[in-house]
């Protein structure tokens, strides 16, 4: 029995680790901040918004930087933190920061 729990106790923590380390973004949506604070916040960083749409779960803002570089920002939807930015290459390549 001891054992049984063991096991299981190993298993949910595995498993909260492994949900963590997804790339997705799983908040209730009753918890997001609204697209006009996303719109807010890449006008404050300097960003054009071609597009705000929803990625795995998160925010995710297509546009142009200060540099006119061609970004997609990924955010989180209850705190509007940057989790990446991908630079995209004219020629469709992409770097990530």
């Amino acid at each position: 029995m001891k054992r049984r729990l063991t096991l299981l106790a190993f298993l949910a923590v595995f498993s909260a680790g492994a949900a963590l380390a997804d790339e997705g973004c799983f908040v209730p949506m009753a918890n997001w901040q609204p697209r006009e604070a996303v719109a807010r916040l890449a006008e404050k960083n300097g960003w054009s918004v071609r597009r705000i749409k929803i990625d795995d779960g998160c925010y995710a803002i297509h546009g142009r930087d200060t540099a006119g570089r061609q970004i997609e920002v990924k955010l989180h939807p209850q705190t509007l933190q940057v989790i990446e930015i991908e630079y995209e290459h004219e020629h469709g390549d992409t770097d990530d920061d």
